[in-house]
C-alpha cells in the first residue's frame, strides 16, 4: 500500500514538473519573475545588441542610402531577372509572420493549452516580419521617394496607381495584415501592461501606465477584453491565409514558365507555417536559454508539441511541392521542362537538392522521436535548417526560375551585389527589435498562464491519475 501511495506522488510530481498548466506558483511570484526577466540586462546583452545596431545601420540603412544615390544599378537585378533577393525576402519575411497568427489565433480558436506561455513571443515575430517585409518591398521599388504611387487614392490627374501590379497587391496585403495583427498583439498585452505598471516605477511605469488604457481587472473590462479577442481570432485568420495567396498570386498571375500553377495558394500558405514554425521554435530556444525564469515557462513540452506541429507541415509542404513539380513536369510545356531540369542540374542545382534535404529529410529524420523533439537545442536547430531550405525554395521560384524563358537569347544568371548587405541588415533589424521588446514588454503573457492553470486540475479517478480542464468563463 505505500509503495503505490509513493508510486502515485511520484507521478503527480513528474506531471506537475513536466507540464506548465500543472505547476502553478503564487500569482505575485509568477508576476515578479516576468517582470525580473524584463530588468535583468547584463553586459553580454548590450554587446550582442550594439552588434546588431551595427549590423543594421551598416547593412540597412548605409547599403539603402548608397542604392538610392546610385540607382538600381548597384543592384544584381537585370533582363531576365527583374526580380531579385528583395522580393525573396519580402516573401520570406511574410512568411515567418504567419507562425505568430497561427500560433496564437489558429491555437486559441481550437483551445490548444500549450500554446499559452509563447503566443508573444509569436505574435512579435509576426509584427516584426511584416516591417522587414515592407522594407524588401520598398528597396525593389528602387526610387522609394515615389511609394506613394502604390496607393489607391483619386488624385489631381484621375490617375489611379496601377492595380495590375503585384506590388500594388503586396502593399494592400501587408497593410491589412499588419495593423491586424498589431491589434491582435496589444489586445491581450493590456492586463500583462497593467500588471507593469503596478510594479514599475519612473518613466517605465508612465509607459506602461499609458499603453494600459485603465485597465484595473474588472469583470466587465475583462468581458469586453475577451470579447475583442475572439472577434479579431475570427478575423485575422482569413487575413493571414488572404495575404500569403496574394503573394502567390505575383507569380502565378504571370505566364512565366515554373509560374503557372493553380495550387500556388496553398504551397505558399504551407511554405510560410513551415519557415514560421521553424522561427517560433528558434526565438523560444533563444529565450529560453538567455533570459532569467524563462525555463519555468518555456519547457521541454512545448518544443515537443511545436515539434509535432513542424512535423505534419514538412509533410504537407512535401506533398503540395511534389504536387507542383509532377503537374509542371508532365504538362507538356517544353520551356517549364527546361526550367524543372535547370534546377536541378543547373548552376544552382545544389540549392534544389538542398532545399529538399533541409525542408523534408531532415525534418522527418529528427521529429518523429519524442526525445529528440523535446531536446530545445536540437529540435531548434532542426527549425533554422527550415529557414535555410525555405529561403532556398524562394530564391529558386524567384531568380532561378526567371533566368529561363521562351527567349533564350536573353537568359542570364542572377548576380546579387547590393542584395545581400541589405537582406542581412533585416535579419540584424529584425532581431534588434526582438531584444527591444524583450526587455520593454513581457514576453510571457502572465494572465494567460495563470488562466490556464486555473483551469487545469489534478483528479484520482481509482489508481488512476487524470489531467481534467475545466471552462472558465
Amino acid at each position: 500500500m505505500t509503495d503505490h501511495k509513493n508510486h502515485a506522488e511520484h507521478a503527480e510530481a513528474h506531471l506537475r514538473e513536466k507540464h506548465l498548466m500543472l505547476d502553478p506558483l503564487p500569482r505575485g511570484r509568477m508576476n515578479e519573475m516576468v517582470m525580473e526577466s524584463m530588468r535583468h540586462i547584463t553586459w553580454k546583452f548590450w554587446v550582442v545588441f550594439g552588434i546588431l545596431a551595427a549590423i543594421s545601420a551598416y547593412g540597412l540603412f548605409y547599403s539603402w542610402g548608397v542604392m538610392i544615390a546610385e540607382g538600381l544599378g548597384v543592384a544584381g537585378v537585370n533582363r531576365p531577372v527583374y526580380w531579385g533577393i528583395f522580393l525573396v525576402n519580402t516573401v520570406f519575411w511574410i512568411g515567418i509572420s504567419h507562425a505568430g497568427t497561427f500560433i496564437s489565433a489558429i491555437l486559441r480558436v481550437f483551445k490548444a493549452e500549450f500554446r499559452r506561455p509563447f503566443t508573444r513571443a509569436a505574435e512579435l515575430m509576426t509584427t516584426f516580419g511584416l516591417v522587414q517585409a515592407g522594407f524588401s518591398i520598398f528597396m525593389h521599388m528602387g526610387r522609394v521617394w515615389l511609394s506613394y504611387w502604390l496607393m489607391p487614392y483619386p488624385n489631381q490627374r484621375l490617375l489611379w496607381p496601377n492595380l495590375h501590379s503585384p506590388l500594388s497587391w503586396d502593399l494592400l496585403a501587408i497593410t491589412t495584415y499588419i495593423l491586424g495583427s498589431t491589434m491582435y498583439l496589444f489586445l491581450p498585452l493590456i492586463p500583462d501592461m497593467a500588471m507593469a505598471r503596478d510594479r514599475s516605477t519612473g518613466w517605465r511605469k508612465t509607459l506602461y501606465k499609458i499603453l494600459a488604457l485603465g485597465f484595473r481587472g474588472t469583470e466587465g473590462e475583462w468581458t469586453h477584453l475577451r470579447n475583442a479577442m475572439n472577434i479579431f481570432a475570427f478575423a485575422i485568420i482569413p487575413v493571414m491565409f488572404s495575404v500569403h495567396t496574394i503573394v502567390s498570386w505575383d507569380f502565378a498571375a504571370a505566364t512565366r514558365p515554373g509560374w503557372s500553377s493553380t495550387i500556388f495558394g496553398p504551397y505558399f500558405v504551407i511554405g510560410a507555417l513551415h519557415s514560421g514554425m521553424g522561427a517560433v521554435i528558434t526565438v523560444l530556444a533563444i529565450i529560453r536559454g538567455t533570459m532569467k525564469h524563462m525555463k519555468y515557462f518555456i519547457r521541454p513540452e512545448h518544443f515537443d508539441a511545436i515539434g509535432k506541429l513542424m512535423l505534419i507541415i514538412s509533410m504537407t509542404w512535401a506533398y503540395f511541392f511534389f504536387n507542383d513539380y509532377m503537374v509542371q513536369w508532365y504538362g507538356g510545356d517544353k520551356w517549364t521542362k527546361q526550367l524543372l531540369h535547370f534546377h536541378e542540374a543547373g548552376p544552382m542545382g545544389w540549392m534544389w537538392f538542398a532545399m529538399l534535404v533541409c525542408n523534408v529529410v531532415i525534418p522527418w529524420a529528427i521529429l518523429w522521436n519524442p526525445k529528440w523533439r523535446s531536446t530545445p537545442w536540437l529540435v531548434s536547430t532542426v527549425g533554422i535548417i527550415i529557414n535555410v531550405g525555405m529561403w532556398f525554395e524562394r530564391y529558386i521560384i524567384v531568380p532561378i526560375s526567371l533566368t529561363i524563358n521562351r527567349m533564350p537569347f536573353t537568359w542570364r544568371m542572377y548576380q546579387p551585389g547590393i542584395e545581400i548587405p541589405l537582406g542581412i541588415g533585416t535579419l540584424a533589424f529584425f532581431a534588434l527589435l526582438y531584444m527591444a521588446a524583450s526587455k520593454l514588454i513581457p514576453l510571457i503573457p502572465v494572465w494567460e498562464v495563470q488562466e490556464g492553470q486555473m483551469a487545469h486540475e489534478l483528479k484520482k479517478f481509482g489508481r488512476e491519475t487524470v489531467v481534467t480542464v475545466s471552462e472558465l468563463e
